[in-house]
């Protein structure tokens, strides 16, 4: 069992910048691909970010590329988003997920096992 905590959303301009953080417990944090997901009103929850389990390799959604950085720290347990240029779209319910079983990065939802409970993020125009 992995207990996870987000923190770092907020109210923002367009154009600013955020970090959110995740912090785990439970099972070794270093043993799980770590993935941000954000989920809008009336959406369904959609993939932003992936990290390996060393961070070697990372994934993005094509709506956030260039623009947002995932990184872990496992020594501190923790998994950073760090997001620029934020814009309206980006407004959303954003959730860090863990994933015991696989060691590629992974995109879809179903393939996490472990949820935080979201932090909100909203960009003001």
């Amino acid at each position: 069992q992995v207990h996870l905590v987000e923190s770092g959303g907020g109210l923002v301009q367009s154009g600013d910048s955020l970090r959110l953080s995740c912090v785990a417990s439970g099972r070794t944090f270093s043993g799980h691909v770590m993935g941000w997901f954000r989920q809008a009103p009336g959406q369904e929850r959609e993939f932003v970010a992936a990290i390996t389990r060393s961070g070697g390799s990372t994934d993005y959604a094509d709506s956030v590329k260039g623009r947002f950085i995932i990184s872990r720290d496992n020594a501190k347990n923790t998994v950073y988003l760090q997001m620029n240029s934020l814009k309206p779209e980006d407004t959303a319910v954003y959730f860090c997920a863990a994933d015991p079983t696989n060691y590629s990065v992974r995109e879809y939802a179903a393939e996490y096992s472990y949820w935080g409970q979201g932090t909100q993020v909203t960009v003001s125009t």
